[in-house]
C-alpha cells in the first residue's frame, strides 16, 4: 500500500492555488503555505447543474484563470489542489455527494490536469479541511492522532497522525445503536427534530464522540462544520477524555487544504 508522505518543510511551492468544489458553489484562493492564509480574495462561482465532470471542469478553469491573473499568482506550472465531497483513490473519484453521479469512476486528476495544462491533485473535503486544521489551525503542533469532525447535513471526519493525512475516513457513516451516525447525531438531524443544543450534545453527540473515543484514542478532536460558530451552544455538556477544540481556519478550510495537498510533494512507500 503506498502513503503520501508530506511535510510543509520541503514544498518547493510557497503559494499555490487551491479549489473547493462544492454542491452549490465553486471557490479559489491563493494560498501562502507558510502561513496557510489566503493572499487576496477568494473567487466563487455557482457550481453548474447538472455538476457534471465537463462542466465542473469548465468552471474550475474559470477560477483558475481569474486567480492565475493576478499579480500575486503562484508560478504558471505551479500546481493546483482540488477537493470534492467525494471519496478520492489516487485521484480517482469513488463516490458522489451532492454532485452528478458520473464522477463516480472519473479519473479526477487527470482530467483536471489535462484541462488546465498544469499538474493538478483532488482530495474530498473533510480530508482537506482536517489536513488544514492539523497543519495551520487548532491542531497545529499537536504529536499523535488528531481527528477532525465537521457538522452539518451529515458528518465529515479525517484522521490525521503526526500530521500526516489517513485519507477517506468516513466516521460518519459507523453504525450506531442500529442507525448511520450521522442520521442522528448531524447538525441537520438536531435541525430536523427541533431538539435543544444541550439535548443534541448529552445525548446524540456524547455517543457519537464516546464511540469514535474508544475506537481510536485521539489525542483531539477538533469540531468544525457550520455550527461550530455556536460551539459554546453545545460542547460544554460533552464529557470526554479527549480533548476538543473548534476548527480555527472556517470557511477556508477546504481551499487551504487543497492547496497544502497539491503543494507538498508526495513520495511512496511500499
Amino acid at each position: 500500500m503506498t502513503t503520501p508522505d508530506r511535510t510543509v518543510a520541503d514544498v518547493p511551492h510557497r503559494r499555490v492555488i487551491g479549489i473547493d468544489f462544492g454542491g452549490t458553489g465553486t471557490k479559489g484562493g491563493i494560498v501562502d503555505l507558510d502561513t496557510g492564509e489566503l493572499v487576496g480574495e477568494r473567487f466563487r462561482i455557482p457550481t453548474p447543474r447538472p455538476a457534471t465532470p465537463e462542466k465542473v471542469a469548465e468552471v474550475v478553469e474559470q477560477i483558475v484563470a481569474e486567480l492565475q491573473s493576478r499579480p500575486e499568482a503562484p508560478a504558471p506550472d505551479s500546481p493546483v489542489g482540488i477537493v470534492f465531497p467525494a471519496i478520492i483513490k489516487d485521484g480517482v473519484a469513488l463516490s458522489a455527494a451532492n454532485i452528478d453521479k458520473s464522477w463516480i469512476g472519473t479519473d479526477v486528476d487527470a482530467l483536471m490536469t489535462e484541462r488546465l495544462g498544469r499538474p493538478v491533485e483532488a482530495l474530498n473535503d473533510a480530508d482537506a479541511a482536517g489536513l488544514a486544521e492539523a497543519v495551520y489551525g487548532a491542531g497545529r503542533g499537536v504529536k499523535g492522532l488528531v481527528i477532525v469532525i465537521t457538522l452539518g447535513t451529515g458528518i465529515g471526519s479525517a484522521l490525521i497522525l503526526n500530521g500526516k493525512l489517513v485519507p477517506n475516513a468516513e466516521l460518519g457513516h459507523l453504525e450506531i445503536d442500529g442507525h448511520d451516525a450521522e442520521t442522528k447525531a448531524s447538525a441537520a438531524a438536531r435541525e430536523r427534530e427541533d431538539m435543544p443544543w444541550k439535548k443534541w450534545a448529552t445525548t446524540r453527540l456524547q455517543r457519537y464522540f464516546s464511540h469514535v473515543e474508544f475506537l481510536f484514542t485521539p489525542s483531539l478532536f477538533v469540531v468544525g462544520g457550520g455550527v461550530s460558530k455556536k460551539a459554546d451552544k453545545f460542547l460544554p455538556f460533552l464529557e470526554l477524555r479527549t480533548p476538543v477544540k473548534v476548527a480555527e481556519l472556517r470557511n477556508n478550510a477546504g481551499i487551504v487544504g487543497a492547496a497544502l495537498w497539491a503543494g507538498i510533494p508526495h513520495t511512496s512507500e511500499s
